[in-house]
């Protein structure tokens, strides 16, 4: 819990710190300083977020940051469990020709990652025979499997939830506007502007959420995938060197 909480405070850091100015100048003009009116990118953010209401926008911002807290966590954990697995194989085969069994065990327990920890589940059942050692992969590399895709559900909420928060918040503005219409009388431009207002701007900022996750949410079950095959190729190829070894 520590770890996210973290993770979260980091991730609202970098949204809040970040700033990028913005300038104007045509092609050919002299050297001259832009005009005084062009405002950061973070000022500009936090007014059009003002416009939309805190309410939505408080909800859509909150569904951004746990979504980047968890991708980053999970990016950090799948970057950290990736392995040269063809190393890693000639290395526990390298081991168990000098060392035996225990030499490779050990060397999977000195070594990270998933991969590592499958080849140790098979050796420490090599006793029992080549059919407990493929079971003992098979349940393990589930379990890693499991913790590889830890919390990437949740991702897959935010995604969902952001664009539809961003709906709803449309559909509010909508509604406000014809409150207005209803309670003036008046059908006019000046009416029904601040509640459309509301409701494009929370229809945007639900979209760039989204879009932002998604695009994290695309990454990590490309790396996952990646892994989880590596994790399979190397269990086979482990059997296969117990198999010439009998």
């Amino acid at each position: 819990m520590k770890k996210l909480f973290t993770i979260l405070a980091i991730a609202g850091l970098l949204f809040f710190g970040t700033t990028q100015n913005t300038y104007a100048q045509e092609e050919g003009a002299t050297t001259e300083q832009v005009a005084d009116e062009n405002v950061s990118f973070r000022q500009e953010l936090k007014q059009r977020m003002i416009e939309g209401g805190p309410f939505f926008m408080g909800i859509v911002l909150l569904t951004l940051i746990l979504g980047l807290a968890i991708a980053i966590e999970r990016i950090i954990y799948l970057n950290l469990s990736t392995t040269n697995t063809k190393k890693l194989v000639a290395n526990v085969e390298e081991a168990m020709e000098s060392g035996g069994v225990e030499a490779a065990k050990e060397l999977c327990r000195n070594t990270k990652g998933p991969v590592a920890s499958i080849f140790y589940q098979g050796l420490d059942r090599v006793d029992e025979g080549i059919d407990n050692v493929e079971k003992a992969v098979v349940g393990y590399g589930g379990v890693q499997m499991g913790l590889l895709e830890k919390n990437i559900s949740w991702l897959s909420l935010f995604i969902a939830l952001a664009p539809m928060l961003g709906f709803m918040g449309t559909v509010i503005g909508m509604i406000s506007a014809f409150d207005n219409i209803q309670q003036s009388g008046v059908m006019s431009p000046a009416t029904v502007a601040g509640g459309i207002k509301i409701a494009l701007l929370t229809t945007v900022f639900g979209l760039i959420v989204a879009i932002i996750l998604q695009i994290f949410y695309n990454y990590i079950v490309s790396k996952v995938d990646s892994i989880v095959n590596n994790m399979e190729d190397a269990s086979i190829q482990l059997v296969d060197i117990l198999v010439r070894r009998k």
